[in-house]
């Protein structure tokens, strides 16, 4: 580790966090030439595994860019795939794998982006999946009815379980 002052290649780790989730180290250092602290923060790096056999790192942006032509047409701003960019980043790094086969990746996305859009799900899911036939999307869509009609069923157990009394 290079001291960011004066560029010496000496330094001492004086104190290590891990972070509250676990994925990052915080590092406290001192420069033995010029005795100026700093602090280092060390991320697990994500890598994808090419069909090819090659590895790359792990790219929030091109796995966005991957969604945005799913998207094309539909209401979703750019915050909205970074909120699933970040969402599929977060849910790699809590497996504890470093490597991921590109798939994998794609697959990560699917859960996300059907709670965003449906359609957009539909068309990325088509690609991911291999969709071959007309049947396809229909086993597909029935997936997305039932999981919509899971949902408002626990709503509705929600709205319906009593709330405790308030006696304060």
């Amino acid at each position: 580790m290079h001291c960011p002052f004066c560029r010496n290649t000496d330094t001492k780790v004086l104190d290590s966090r891990v972070s509250e989730d676990g994925g990052s180290i915080r590092r406290r250092r001192v420069c033995a030439e010029c005795e100026q602290r700093f602090t280092t923060l060390e991320l697990m790096q994500l890598t994808v595994v090419k069909r090819s056999g090659a590895t790359e790192a792990f790219s929030r942006d091109k796995a966005i860019a991957g969604v945005r032509k799913a998207c094309k047409g539909r209401p979703l701003t750019e915050d909205d795939l970074e909120c699933l960019g970040q969402q599929v980043e977060d849910a790699l790094r809590s497996s504890g794998q470093a490597e991921f086969p590109s798939h994998e990746i794609g697959m990560a996305i699917l859960a996300p982006l059907r709670e965003l859009d449906e359609v957009a799900y539909l068309r990325f899911a088509a690609v991911y999946k291999q969709f071959e036939t007309a049947e396809d999307f229909e086993i597909e869509i029935a997936a997305l009815r039932a999981n919509r009609a899971e949902q408002l069923h626990e709503l509705v157990g929600e709205l319906d379980t009593p709330q405790p009394a308030n006696t304060g």
